[in-house]
């Protein structure tokens, strides 16, 4: 059984960065890819960004450029570096664990304020 713990989130001003962390318990977490997806109120879960075992990385559009993944397979942790964030950021941000299964976290919440 997979363990997903988010941390990170928090209030911050527009323009300014946040850095999620998603702690993974197991042993697959090497061989895994990895998400950040996110859930504003009335609106679906969308991706945020994946980044593979061999860490290629995929971003939404909505956050090139703003947003990177990355990964620390020694610590089974994966980050999601938030800069310039916008109001429109603000939402429940989950990790995903995507192995032969898949596993969420309990999420976290990131608030942009304008």
């Amino acid at each position: 059984q997979v363990q997903l713990v988010e941390s990170g989130g928090g209030l911050v001003q527009a323009g300014g960065s946040l850095r999620l962390s998603c702690v993974a318990s197991g042993s697959i977490f090497s061989i895994s890819t990895m998400g950040w997806y996110r859930q504003a109120p009335g609106k679906q879960r969308e991706l945020v960004a994946t980044i593979t075992s061999r860490s290629g990385t995929n971003y939404a559009d909505s956050v090139k450029g703003r947003f990177t993944i990355s990964r620390d397979n020694a610590r089974n942790t994966v980050y999601l570096q938030m800069n310039e964030l916008k109001p429109e950021d603000t939402a429940v941000y989950y990790c995903k664990l995507l192995s032969a299964r898949y596993y969420w976290g309990q999420g976290t919440q990131v608030t942009v304020s304008s």
